[in-house]
C-alpha cells in the first residue's frame, strides 16, 4: 500500500524538530477533539475535520492508508489500537479482547513536526459485525488557571464517590480518584474529552443531556447512571447528581457530577413506553404527512391535550436545512386536539408558519433537545408578544408546553409541540422522555422516507438523462418507443434502449436490461449505452459487438466488489441492424428475449435469434442471424419487465403481446400504448422498455451501383457515372463535390485495395452517400502531408468536403463511405 505523501521539507524537519529529545506539542488555542476510526487491520477508515486540524492531513490523504504511517518514528510499531501501529512511550499494550486503549503517541504532522498526543481508543463493532477502533485526542489549548484556585479545591473535597467537573462545553476539566476507579482512566487521560467520548454509550449521552439542562436552567438534576463501565452489564447502575458550579459573578461556569455506585439489584430499569403509547404507530413510511399525523394522534389525549407537528422543508437539492437562531419557516404537517375542530381549525395543515428569532421553538431546534415550559415563562411571553400565530397559548386554559425536535441521528427534521390544559398536571421530565421516544420513532420514518424519495428522484434523473430524449432522424425505419420505470420497492432498474444511425442508410436498434436496481444499475446502463454507441460507430457486426460488451462487463466486475451484481454481471442485450437497401435484418442477443416481427400480411412471430449467454460470463460465443424483412414489416424490441405479469406465465404473456401487435393501428404510438395496456394491468414491478419500428425500403431508383475494373484509367469513367446519376436525380449542384469524393475513394481502392471494386451511390432524403468497396481488409487512414509530398491529401479533402466518412469491414473486404448533406444545395 502507498505511504502517506511526504510533506515538503520533511527531511529538514526530522533533523531539527522531530527528534525524541525535542518533541513539538499542539499549540495553545481553542479546545477541540480530533477523532478517527481505525480497522482491526490497522487501516484508517474515518478522519474528522478536527483530525485534519491537528495533523494537517486531509481525509483523502489518510483514509485507506496504514495508521502506522502517522507515527513520527515508523520503527515504533508494536501494539496499539492500529494493529501494526505504534504505542509511544506511555502507552499500555493491547491485550487480546481488550476493548479500550490509552497512551501518548508521537505523531507526525504533515509539515514534518512531531506531536506527542494523548490518545484514547475504544474498540467497537460495526454494522457488518467487524470491529474497529474509535480514537479520540483532546486538544485543550492553554490551561485555565482558575481551576487551580479555590474553585477547584471546593469542587474536590475528598469523597468516595466518582466526582468530576465539566466546563461549559461539557469537557472534563477535573476528576477525582473515584472517577479513576470507576473508569480505569486517569484525570490526564480524560481531560478535554466529553463524557460521550470517554465512554461512548447511550447512558453517557443521556447524562450529557442532563448536564445541558443544568447549564441552561441552573438547577440540579438527578439521573440514573452516567456511564456503563468497561465490562459492566446493562444492570449496572449509578445514583448520579448533577449540580451547577457558579463563578464569582454568579453565572454557571461548569457542571459538577457526583455518582454513587449502586448494587446491580438496586438499579432502576429504564421505564418503557406505557402500553397505550408503545403500540401507537408513528413510523409508517413513506408518507411524511401520515407519519406526522400518527405522531399527533398517538400523543393526544394519552400524553397531551394538544399537539402540532411542523417539518422543515428540504432545499431544492433535497437537503434538510440546519436550524440557526434566526427566523425559521416550517410546514405545518399535523395537528390534533382534545377539543376537536374548535382548536384544530386555527392550524391549517399544509400551510407555512414562521417562528420568530430566539423564540422557544427556534432555540429548541438549534439546541437539538427537548424542553418543558410553563406558559408564564418569560421566554414564552416574549414569543406570544412577537408572533400572532402563538396566540392560542393563552386560550383553553393551556398552562404547560413541551417542545421536542424531530431528530434522526444528527439530522433535524422538524419540531413537535405538545401542551396540556387545566385539569392535568404540568409536564415533567418523564413526560419529556416519553415525547422524545415518540418523536424519535416518527423522525426515523420521515427521514427514511425522504431519503428514499431523494434517492429515487436522483436515480430517475440520472436514468432519464442517459436515455434518448428524441429519436435521431433517419429514413430506414419509422420508430416509436416507451419507457416505464419500476413501481416496486426495489427502485428504478437499468433497462435502456437506443436508436443509432449507421453508414449506408442502415439503422441499429438496441435494447438492454442491466441486472439490479438503483443508482448503480443506472450508472452501469450509462456505461453500456456509451460503449454500444462507440462500437456501433466502428460498424462491428452484432456478434462481435456483444463480445466486446461482454469483455467490458467482466472488466467492470473486476473493478467492483460487494455483491453478485457487481459491474452488471447478468446484463442482457439485443442488437439489431436493418439495411433498407437490401431489406435485410441482422441480429444477435445476449440472454435477452428475442424480437417480435409482424409481417405486412398480419402474421406475428418471434425472430429465431440464437440465445447467447448474458453479458459478463465470458468465453462463450454469440451468434448472428440474417433475415429478409419485407417493406412494412413491424419489428418490436422489449425488456422482460413487459412479460412479468402476475396473472399469466411467460408463454401466455408472449401470446398476449403478439396479439396486441397484430391489431390494426393508425400509428406506431398507438401500437405501443395498446401493447402496454394489454400487458400491464398494474404498475410494473420491473422497468419496461419497448421499441416498435416499421421497416422502409430504398428502391432501385434511389440506389446506383457500378462494378469497376481495377485499372486507374477507369477513375474518370467512375466520375462520369456519378455525374450522370446525379443529373438523373436532379442533384447537379452536388456534382463538383461528388466528383472529388468519388475520384479519391476509387483511386485509393484501385491503388491500395484488391479487386473487385464497386462504386455505389445512395440518395437517402437529404443525404447523398458515396461508397467504394474492395476485397482488401486494409483500412485507409488520414494523414497530414508535408509541403513537398505529391500525395496524402485525398482523405483530408474528403473529410473537409463531407459531413462524415468512415470504413466498415465486411465478410470479404471493406467499404469506404462518405456522406454529403444536400440541404445547402
Amino acid at each position: 500500500m502507498e505511504q502517506l505523501p511526504t510533506p515538503p521539507g520533511e527531511r529538514a524537519a526530522r533533523t531539527t524538530h522531530a527528534s525524541p529529545e525535542a518533541p513539538v506539542h499542539a499549540s495553545p488555542g481553542a479546545s477541540y477533539t480530533a477523532t478517527a476510526t481505525v480497522s482491526d487491520q490497522g487501516v484508517v477508515t474515518g478522519w474528522s475535520e478536527e483530525a485534519r486540524r491537528l495533523l494537517g492531513y486531509a481525509s483523502s490523504e489518510v483514509v485507506g492508508r496504514p495508521a502506522a504511517d502517522l507515527l513520527a518514528d515508523r520503527s515504533d510499531r508494536s501494539g496499539g489500537p492500529a494493529g501494526s501501529g505504534g504505542t509511544g512511550p506511555a502507552a499500555r499494550p493491547v491485550a487480546p479482547g481488550q476493548e479500550r486503549w490509552s497512551g501518548t503517541v508521537p505523531l507526525r504532522h504533515r509539515d514534518g513536526r512531531r506531536l506527542d498526543s494523548a490518545l484514547l481508543a475504544h474498540r467497537r463493532a460495526t454494522l457488518g459485525e467487524a470491529a474497529e477502533w474509535f480514537v479520540v485526542s483532546a486538544v485543550t489549548g492553554a490551561p485555565d488557571a482558575s481551576w487551580e484556585g479555590p474553585l477547584g479545591e471546593w469542587a474536590f473535597d475528598r469523597s468516595p464517590c466518582a466526582m468530576a467537573v465539566f466546563d461549559e462545553d461539557l469537557r472534563l476539566v477535573r476528576a477525582n480518584a473515584g472517577m479513576h476507579r470507576a473508569l480505569s482512566l486517569t484525570e490526564a487521560e480524560m481531560r478535554g474529552l466529553r463524557l460521550s467520548e470517554i465512554a461512548p454509550d447511550p447512558v453517557s449521552e443521556e447524562t450529557e443531556r442532563g448536564m445541558r439542562r443544568v447549564l441552561e436552567t441552573g438547577e440540579p438534576q438527578a439521573v440514573d447512571g452516567f456511564v456503563r463501565p468497561p465490562g459492566a452489564g446493562s444492570a449496572h447502575g449509578w445514583a448520579t447528581s448533577l449540580a451547577p458550579v457558579p463563578g464569582p459573578d454568579g453565572r454557571v461556569r461548569a457542571v459538577y457530577l457526583s455518582a454513587q455506585d449502586r448494587p446491580a439489584g438496586d438499579a432502576a430499569p429504564r421505564q418503557p413506553l406505557p402500553p397505550t403509547l408503545a403500540g401507537a404507530r408513528v413510523d409508517t413510511p413513506p408518507d411524511n404527512a401520515r407519519t406526522a399525523q400518527e405522531l399527533a394522534d398517538a400523543a393526544v389525549p394519552r400524553l397531551a391535550d394538544f399537539a402540532v407537528v411542523d417539518l422543515l422543508e428540504p432545499s431544492a437539492r433535497g437537503e434538510t436545512p440546519t436550524p440557526g437562531s434566526g427566523p425559521l419557516t416550517v410546514s405545518r404537517s399535523a395537528v390534533r386536539s382534545v377539543l376537536g375542530g374548535s382548536q384544530e381549525a386555527r392550524f391549517a395543515v399544509g400551510d407555512r408558519a414562521v417562528y420568530p428569532a430566539l423564540s422557544p421553538p427556534v432555540e429548541c431546534l438549534a439546541a437539538g433537545r427537548g424542553a418543558v415550559y410553563g406558559t408564564a415563562d418569560p421566554a414564552v411571553a416574549r414569543w406570544v408578544a412577537q408572533d400572532p400565530g402563538a396566540g392560542w397559548i393563552g386560550e383553553h386554559g393551556t398552562h404547560s408546553m413541551m417542545l421536542v425536535p424531530l431528530r434522526d441521528g444528527r439530522v433535524t427534521l422538524g419540531l413537535a409541540l405538545f401542551s396540556r390544559q387545566q385539569g392535568r398536571e404540568p409536564f415533567d421530565l418523564e413526560d419529556l422522555r416519553l415525547a422524545e421516544e415518540l418523536t424519535a420513532r416518527a423522525a426515523t420514518a420521515i427521514h427514511r422516507a425522504r431519503r428514499t424519495v431523494r434517492e429515487h428522484t436522483t436515480t430517475m434523473t440520472l436514468q432519464r438523462s442517459l436515455l434518448p430524449h428524441t429519436l435521431p432522424a433517419q429514413s430506414a425505419l419509422e420508430i416509436a418507443s416507451r419507457y416505464l420505470p419500476s413501481g416496486g420497492e426495489a427502485g428504478v432498474g437499468g433497462d435502456w434502449f437506443d436508436v443509432i444511425p449507421l453508414s449506408g442508410a442502415r439503422v441499429a436498434l438496441v435494447v438492454g436490461d442491466v441486472v439490479g436496481h438503483g443508482m448503480r444499475a443506472s450508472a452501469t446502463m450509462g456505461r453500456l449505452r456509451t460503449a454500444v454507441r462507440t462500437l456501433a460507430d466502428v460498424d462491428l457486426p452484432p456478434d462481435e459487438l456483444l463480445t466486446h460488451l461482454d469483455d467490458l462487463i467482466i472488466h467492470l466486475a473486476a473493478d467492483e466488489t460487494g455483491g453478485e451484481t457487481a459491474g452488471g454481471i447478468g446484463t442482457t442485450c439485443l442488437y439489431v441492424v436493418y439495411d433498407p437497401v437490401t431489406r435485410r435484418c441482422t441480429a444477435a442477443r445476449a440472454g435477452h428475449p428475442p424480437p417480435a416481427v409482424v409481417s405486412p400480411e398480419g402474421s406475428a412471430y418471434l425472430l429465431d435469434v440464437p440465445a447467447g449467454p448474458p453479458l459478463g460470463l465470458g468465453g462463450l460465443p454469440f451468434e448472428t442471424i440474417e433475415v429478409d424483412l419485407p417493406e412494412g414489416s413491424l419489428l418490436a424490441l422489449y425488456t422482460d419487465g413487459l412479460l412479468q405479469t402476475r396473472e399469466h406465465d411467460i408463454d401466455e404473456a408472449l401470446d398476449g403481446m403478439l396479439a396486441a401487435l397484430i391489431r390494426p393501428a393508425s400509428s406506431l404510438d398507438t401500437v405501443c400504448d395498446r401493447v402496454l395496456t394489454a400487458m400491464l394491468t398494474h404498475r410494473p414491478d420491473d422497468d419496461v422498455a419497448l421499441v416498435v419500428a416499421r421497416t422502409r425500403a430504398l428502391h432501385t431508383d434511389k440506389v446506383a451501383v457500378w462494378d469497376l475494373p481495377s485499372d486507374p484509367s477507369f477513375v474518370a469513367q467512375a466520375r462520369r457515372n456519378a455525374t450522370d446519376q446525379l443529373a438523373a436525380w436532379g442533384l447537379e449542384e452536388a456534382a463538383f463535390v461528388t466528383e472529388l469524393v468519388v475520384s479519391e475513394l476509387v483511386t485509393n481502392a484501385i491503388r491500395y485495395g484488391s479487386p473487385p471494386v464497386q462504386l455505389r451511390l445512395i440518395h437517402e432524403g437529404t443525404t447523398l452517400i458515396s461508397e467504394v468497396s474492395d476485397s482488401s481488409g486494409t483500412a485507409p487512414h488520414m494523414r497530414r502531408a508535408r509541403i513537398f509530398d505529391e500525395g496524402g491529401r485525398g482523405l483530408l479533402l474528403v473529410a473537409q468536403l463531407t459531413q462524415r466518412w468512415g470504413t466498415r469491414h465486411t465478410l470479404v473486404g471493406k467499404t469506404i463511405w462518405a456522406e454529403q448533406s444536400l440541404v445547402d444545395f
